[in-house]
């Protein structure tokens, strides 16, 4: 267990540093400061949460952190869609992104019924 966790803490963190380099590559008009600023709110939480979910005392509260997990990875999504329907971001570009962070919304929804499975390495977070 503890080699999935070690792994998907890294997955979330290169996640969150792969959005903090799309952050920096934007262009500096009003419209993608707005933008950048939530994408980096919202891209780099599911790392931090998922590590505050490796240490829930509950079956509730780890519930609770991964349903934040993925409220953060569906507003990221959004954000990311934004750019490329503004024309701000080329669609093939963040494709790679865009599939990382629907990959887990599949996986977390089971959680729920199985929480013991978001600590074991059976969620693609």
């Amino acid at each position: 267990m503890r080699d999935d966790v070690e792994r998907l803490r890294l997955r979330t963190k290169d996640f969150a540093v792969r959005i903090l380099r799309l952050c920096d590559t934007l262009p500096h008009t009003r419209s993608t400061n707005i933008i950048a600023n939530q994408l980096l709110r919202s891209g780099t939480s599911p790392g931090a949460q998922y590590r505050e979910a490796v240490r829930s005392r509950s079956d509730a509260e780890l519930i609770s952190k991964m349903e934040s997990i993925l409220q953060e990875l569906d507003e990221t999504t959004y954000w990311l869609a934004l750019l490329v329907d503004a024309n701000l971001v080329e669609k093939s570009l963040l494709e790679p992104l865009q599939k990382e962070a629907d990959e887990p919304n599949r996986d977390l929804r089971v959680v729920g019924k199985e929480p013991e499975k978001a600590l074991t390495g059976h969620l693609s977070v």
